[in-house]
Protein backbone atom coordinates (compact mmCIF):
# COMPACT_ATOMS: atom_id res chain seq x y z
CA UNK A 1 0.00 0.00 0.00
CA UNK A 2 2.81 2.41 0.87
CA UNK A 3 4.49 1.70 -2.47
CA UNK A 4 1.29 2.65 -4.31
CA UNK A 5 0.97 5.85 -2.29
CA UNK A 6 4.58 6.76 -3.07
CA UNK A 7 4.04 6.03 -6.76
CA UNK A 8 0.87 8.14 -6.79
CA UNK A 9 2.68 11.01 -5.08
CA UNK A 10 5.57 10.73 -7.52
CA UNK A 11 3.13 10.81 -10.45
CA UNK A 12 1.38 13.86 -9.00
CA UNK A 13 4.63 15.78 -8.59
CA UNK A 14 5.65 14.82 -12.11
CA UNK A 15 2.29 16.00 -13.45
CA UNK A 16 2.69 19.37 -11.72
CA UNK A 17 6.22 19.66 -13.11
CA UNK A 18 4.88 19.01 -16.63
CA UNK A 19 2.29 21.79 -16.44
CA UNK A 20 3.92 23.94 -19.13
CA UNK A 21 4.38 21.06 -21.62
CA UNK A 22 0.79 19.91 -20.99
CA UNK A 23 -0.54 23.38 -21.81
CA UNK A 24 1.48 23.40 -25.04
CA UNK A 25 0.14 19.99 -26.13
CA UNK A 26 -3.41 20.92 -25.18
CA UNK A 27 -3.08 24.14 -27.19
CA UNK A 28 -1.74 22.22 -30.18
CA UNK A 29 -4.73 19.89 -30.07
CA UNK A 30 -7.36 22.59 -29.55
CA UNK A 31 -6.01 24.94 -32.21
CA UNK A 32 -5.89 22.01 -34.64
CA UNK A 33 -9.54 21.18 -34.02
CA UNK A 34 -10.97 24.65 -33.40
CA UNK A 35 -9.96 27.40 -35.88
CA UNK A 36 -9.29 30.71 -34.15
CA UNK A 37 -10.10 34.12 -35.70
CA UNK A 38 -7.90 37.07 -36.74
CA UNK A 39 -4.47 35.46 -36.29
CA UNK A 40 -2.98 32.24 -37.62
CA UNK A 41 -2.61 29.12 -35.50
CA UNK A 42 1.14 29.60 -34.97
CA UNK A 43 0.55 33.15 -33.75
CA UNK A 44 -2.12 32.05 -31.27
CA UNK A 45 0.25 29.37 -29.96
CA UNK A 46 2.87 32.05 -29.30
CA UNK A 47 0.33 34.19 -27.42
CA UNK A 48 -0.79 31.20 -25.34
CA UNK A 49 2.82 30.32 -24.47
CA UNK A 50 3.59 33.91 -23.47
CA UNK A 51 0.49 34.13 -21.29
CA UNK A 52 1.28 30.77 -19.70
CA UNK A 53 4.84 31.86 -18.95
CA UNK A 54 3.61 35.12 -17.42
CA UNK A 55 1.03 33.31 -15.28
CA UNK A 56 3.52 30.75 -13.97
CA UNK A 57 5.88 33.48 -12.75
CA UNK A 58 3.02 35.66 -11.49
CA UNK A 59 1.47 32.78 -9.53
CA UNK A 60 4.78 31.71 -8.02
CA UNK A 61 4.89 28.35 -9.82
CA UNK A 62 8.18 29.48 -11.34
CA UNK A 63 10.82 31.71 -9.79
CA UNK A 64 12.54 34.56 -11.61
CA UNK A 65 15.78 32.56 -11.63
CA UNK A 66 13.95 29.68 -13.32
CA UNK A 67 12.54 32.15 -15.85
CA UNK A 68 16.11 33.15 -16.74
CA UNK A 69 17.01 29.50 -17.35
CA UNK A 70 13.87 28.94 -19.43
CA UNK A 71 14.59 32.05 -21.52
CA UNK A 72 18.09 30.73 -22.20
CA UNK A 73 16.60 27.45 -23.44
CA UNK A 74 14.14 29.34 -25.62
CA UNK A 75 17.05 31.05 -27.39
CA UNK A 76 19.08 27.82 -27.65
CA UNK A 77 16.09 25.98 -29.08
CA UNK A 78 15.21 28.74 -31.51
CA UNK A 79 18.77 28.76 -32.87
CA UNK A 80 18.56 25.01 -33.42
CA UNK A 81 15.17 25.35 -35.11
CA UNK A 82 16.44 28.02 -37.51
CA UNK A 83 19.32 25.82 -38.56
CA UNK A 84 17.39 22.55 -38.82
CA UNK A 85 14.57 24.00 -40.89
CA UNK A 86 17.14 25.62 -43.18
CA UNK A 87 18.74 22.19 -43.66
CA UNK A 88 15.36 20.59 -44.40
CA UNK A 89 15.25 18.35 -41.33
CA UNK A 90 11.66 19.45 -40.67
CA UNK A 91 9.38 22.35 -41.53
CA UNK A 92 6.52 24.55 -40.32
CA UNK A 93 4.17 24.63 -43.32
CA UNK A 94 1.44 26.88 -41.89
CA UNK A 95 1.36 30.66 -42.21
CA UNK A 96 2.04 33.08 -39.37
CA UNK A 97 3.03 36.67 -38.70
CA UNK A 98 5.50 35.78 -35.96
CA UNK A 99 7.83 33.63 -38.02
CA UNK A 100 11.56 34.18 -38.51
CA UNK A 101 13.07 32.54 -41.61
CA UNK A 102 10.19 30.07 -41.68
CA UNK A 103 10.32 29.25 -37.95
CA UNK A 104 7.40 30.33 -35.71
CA UNK A 105 8.55 31.93 -32.48
CA UNK A 106 6.39 29.63 -30.39
CA UNK A 107 8.73 26.75 -31.28
CA UNK A 108 11.33 27.98 -28.80
CA UNK A 109 8.83 27.40 -26.01
CA UNK A 110 8.81 23.68 -26.76
CA UNK A 111 12.47 23.59 -25.73
CA UNK A 112 11.78 25.98 -22.87
CA UNK A 113 9.08 23.60 -21.61
CA UNK A 114 11.76 20.91 -21.16
CA UNK A 115 13.76 23.33 -19.02
CA UNK A 116 10.57 24.22 -17.14
CA UNK A 117 9.99 20.55 -16.37
CA UNK A 118 13.57 20.05 -15.16
CA UNK A 119 13.45 23.12 -12.91
CA UNK A 120 10.04 22.24 -11.49
CA UNK A 121 10.89 18.58 -10.87
CA UNK A 122 14.24 19.56 -9.34
CA UNK A 123 12.53 21.78 -6.79
CA UNK A 124 9.45 19.64 -6.10
CA UNK A 125 11.39 16.40 -5.66
CA UNK A 126 14.32 18.01 -3.85
CA UNK A 127 16.81 16.58 -6.35
CA UNK A 128 20.44 16.26 -5.33
CA UNK A 129 23.46 15.14 -7.35
CA UNK A 130 25.89 12.48 -6.17
CA UNK A 131 29.47 12.33 -7.56
CA UNK A 132 28.91 15.17 -10.04
CA UNK A 133 31.89 15.52 -12.44
CA UNK A 134 34.08 18.65 -12.48
CA UNK A 135 32.83 21.83 -14.15
CA UNK A 136 35.70 21.74 -16.70
CA UNK A 137 34.44 18.38 -17.98
CA UNK A 138 30.69 19.02 -17.91
CA UNK A 139 30.64 22.32 -19.83
CA UNK A 140 32.76 21.19 -22.84
CA UNK A 141 30.76 17.95 -23.02
CA UNK A 142 27.46 19.84 -23.13
CA UNK A 143 28.85 22.22 -25.77
CA UNK A 144 30.10 19.31 -27.90
CA UNK A 145 26.72 17.56 -27.80
CA UNK A 146 24.89 20.74 -28.78
CA UNK A 147 27.33 21.58 -31.58
CA UNK A 148 27.01 18.07 -33.03
CA UNK A 149 23.37 18.84 -33.87
CA UNK A 150 24.81 21.41 -36.31
CA UNK A 151 28.12 19.93 -37.43
CA UNK A 152 26.87 16.46 -38.37
CA UNK A 153 25.31 18.01 -41.49
CA UNK A 154 28.81 18.88 -42.73
CA UNK A 155 30.97 16.31 -40.94
CA UNK A 156 30.55 12.85 -39.43
CA UNK A 157 27.86 12.31 -36.81
CA UNK A 158 29.65 11.63 -33.53
CA UNK A 159 26.53 11.25 -31.37
CA UNK A 160 27.37 7.66 -30.41
CA UNK A 161 30.91 8.65 -29.43
CA UNK A 162 29.45 11.43 -27.33
CA UNK A 163 26.92 9.02 -25.80
CA UNK A 164 29.77 6.69 -24.86
CA UNK A 165 31.65 9.61 -23.35
CA UNK A 166 28.56 10.53 -21.31
CA UNK A 167 28.42 7.00 -19.89
CA UNK A 168 32.09 7.18 -18.93
CA UNK A 169 31.89 10.65 -17.40
CA UNK A 170 28.68 9.97 -15.46
CA UNK A 171 29.30 6.31 -14.65
CA UNK A 172 29.42 7.01 -10.91
CA UNK A 173 26.93 9.88 -10.93
CA UNK A 174 23.43 9.44 -9.58
CA UNK A 175 20.51 11.60 -8.51
CA UNK A 176 18.54 11.39 -5.31
CA UNK A 177 14.96 12.59 -5.05
CA UNK A 178 12.52 12.81 -2.18
CA UNK A 179 8.90 11.61 -1.97
CA UNK A 180 7.01 12.15 1.29
CA UNK A 181 10.24 12.30 3.26
CA UNK A 182 11.72 9.13 1.72
CA UNK A 183 14.82 9.44 -0.45
CA UNK A 184 15.33 7.38 -3.60
CA UNK A 185 18.36 7.06 -5.83
CA UNK A 186 18.70 6.56 -9.60
CA UNK A 187 21.70 6.37 -11.96
CA UNK A 188 21.85 9.65 -13.87
CA UNK A 189 22.32 7.95 -17.25
CA UNK A 190 19.06 6.00 -16.72
CA UNK A 191 17.17 9.23 -16.02
CA UNK A 192 18.51 10.67 -19.30
CA UNK A 193 17.16 7.70 -21.27
CA UNK A 194 13.76 7.72 -19.55
CA UNK A 195 13.18 11.45 -20.07
CA UNK A 196 14.37 11.23 -23.70
CA UNK A 197 12.01 8.33 -24.41
CA UNK A 198 8.99 10.16 -23.00
CA UNK A 199 9.89 13.27 -25.01
CA UNK A 200 9.93 11.06 -28.13
CA UNK A 201 6.39 9.97 -27.26
CA UNK A 202 5.47 13.63 -26.82
CA UNK A 203 7.07 14.40 -30.18
CA UNK A 204 4.76 11.91 -31.89
CA UNK A 205 1.77 13.62 -30.27
CA UNK A 206 3.09 17.04 -31.30
CA UNK A 207 3.63 16.09 -34.95
CA UNK A 208 0.21 14.42 -35.05
CA UNK A 209 -1.32 17.78 -34.14
CA UNK A 210 0.87 19.63 -36.64
CA UNK A 211 3.39 21.31 -34.32
CA UNK A 212 5.94 20.71 -37.06
CA UNK A 213 6.37 18.32 -39.95
CA UNK A 214 9.09 15.87 -40.95
CA UNK A 215 9.65 15.21 -44.67
CA UNK A 216 8.05 11.74 -44.42
CA UNK A 217 4.93 13.31 -42.86
CA UNK A 218 4.20 15.72 -45.71
CA UNK A 219 1.27 13.76 -47.17
CA UNK A 220 0.19 11.73 -44.14
CA UNK A 221 1.22 11.51 -40.51
CA UNK A 222 3.46 8.60 -39.57
CA UNK A 223 5.29 7.56 -36.43
CA UNK A 224 8.52 9.45 -35.79
CA UNK A 225 11.48 7.14 -36.34
CA UNK A 226 12.60 5.43 -33.14
CA UNK A 227 16.15 6.60 -33.88
CA UNK A 228 15.04 10.09 -32.86
CA UNK A 229 15.12 8.88 -29.25
CA UNK A 230 18.91 9.18 -29.36
CA UNK A 231 18.62 12.84 -30.42
CA UNK A 232 16.21 13.59 -27.60
CA UNK A 233 18.39 11.79 -25.06
CA UNK A 234 21.34 13.95 -26.11
CA UNK A 235 19.19 17.08 -25.95
CA UNK A 236 18.01 16.09 -22.47
CA UNK A 237 21.65 15.64 -21.45
CA UNK A 238 22.49 19.15 -22.67
CA UNK A 239 19.44 20.54 -20.88
CA UNK A 240 20.22 18.73 -17.64
CA UNK A 241 23.88 19.72 -17.69
CA UNK A 242 23.00 23.39 -18.19
CA UNK A 243 20.38 23.39 -15.42
CA UNK A 244 22.65 21.47 -13.04
CA UNK A 245 25.61 23.76 -13.72
CA UNK A 246 23.55 26.92 -13.24
CA UNK A 247 22.08 25.57 -10.01
CA UNK A 248 25.54 24.71 -8.70
CA UNK A 249 26.82 28.19 -9.57
CA UNK A 250 23.79 29.77 -7.88
CA UNK A 251 24.27 27.52 -4.84
CA UNK A 252 27.89 28.63 -4.45
CA UNK A 253 26.90 32.29 -4.82
CA UNK A 254 24.18 31.88 -2.18
CA UNK A 255 26.71 30.27 0.17
CA UNK A 256 29.10 33.20 -0.34
CA UNK A 257 26.28 35.66 0.40
CA UNK A 258 25.35 33.79 3.57
CA UNK A 259 29.01 33.73 4.66
CA UNK A 260 29.44 37.45 4.01
CA UNK A 261 26.47 38.21 6.26
CA UNK A 262 28.44 36.85 9.22
CA UNK A 263 31.71 38.61 8.39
Amino acid sequence: MRALKQLARFGWEQALSCLFPVVIFASLALTKIIPLPILSRYDWLLIICLLMQWWMVRSGLETRDELKVITLFHLIGLALELFKTHMGSWSYPEEGYFKVFGVPLYSGFMYASVASYLCQAWRRLNVELINWPPFLIVVPLAAAIYLNFFTHHYWIDVRWWLAGLVIIVFWKTSVTYEINGTHYRMPLALSFVLIGFFIWIAENIATFFGAWEYPNQTYAWSLVHLGKVSSWVLLVIVSFLIVATLKQVKGKNDMRMDTNQYL
